[in-house]
């Protein structure tokens, strides 16, 4: 009826979020891919067990890598900057931090991704006949995830 407040809870969109913890500072990205972490099973059985299958136990934790899509501004080279310190070295790991936010731009979900660092940066492929933005994306390897719903 007209007037009333829906109650209905809709699900976040997932375009609108933000990515920050770089050397310089946020860094506005087109794209997040790789958010994973999991638990691989150890199974175990002893010799003289009644049952033919294992017992299954929680192990060790994995996380894969994140990769960051963006477009190539002009003068922008903090990926590259960063991704240059691994060659000299001196490579700060980093906290990087994924948020997906609300139409006030408030979080909702945050991943934190713990001593992040850049293992491969791709710049953009050319094409003479090409009507796309130009996009440059890095690999982003780390320790350990924590997901929070704040």
């Amino acid at each position: 009826m007209a007037g009333e407040v829906e109650d209905a809870v809709w699900p976040l969109p997932k375009f609108y979020f933000s990515v920050a913890g770089f050397p310089s500072g946020t860094v506005s990205f087109q794209e997040v891919t790789g958010l994973s972490t999991e638990n691989t099973p150890i199974e175990y059985r002893h010799g003289d067990s009644p049952s033919f299958y294992p017992i299954k136990m929680p192990g060790l934790g994995k996380v894969g890598n994140v990769t960051l899509r963006k477009g190539i501004f002009i003068n922008d080279t903090a990926l590259w900057a960063w991704f240059d310190q691994i060659k000299l070295n001196t490579i700060a790991r980093q906290t990087v931090v994924v948020s997906l936010l609300d139409e006030t731009a408030a979080p909702k979900m945050v991943w934190t991704l713990n001593n992040a660092f850049p293992i491969k940066v791709t710049g953009t492929d050319l094409k003479s006949e090409g009507n796309e933005v130009a996009v440059e994306s890095v690999d982003i390897a780390f320790e350990t995830m924590t997901i929070a719903a704040p």
